[in-house]
């Protein structure tokens, strides 16, 4: 397969001697740069699949009318997170 170029992106200075000063041993900073992209485009896709995937669990659980309100999950959280710092106080209080 043929191979393809991005086009020249202009920085700072100072950006490019950022990057260059991160360069792994024998890396270079076209390496750096199409890893940056590659990283990039696979969080950008994990973000596009969650974002898939939470919007579909709350049409299901719409239709199922099975879901709980934030309010409700908060409040049970900041419940749970008295409780372990009350113990966490207990056990260095001994």
């Amino acid at each position: 397969m043929k191979s393809a170029t991005f086009p020249s992106v202009r920085v700072e200075p100072e950006l490019r001697a950022a990057a260059e000063e991160v360069l792994q041993e024998g890396e270079s900073l076209s390496n750096f740069v199409e890893q940056a992209i590659r990283d990039n485009i696979t969080r950008r896709l994990n973000l596009r699949e969650f974002v898939v995937r939470g919007l579909e669990s709350r049409e299901e659980a719409k239709q199922s009318d099975d879901y709980a309100l934030a309010d409700d999950v908060l409040a049970g959280l900041e419940t749970r997170l008295v409780k372990a710092k009350a113990k966490a106080r207990a056990k260095k209080n001994r």
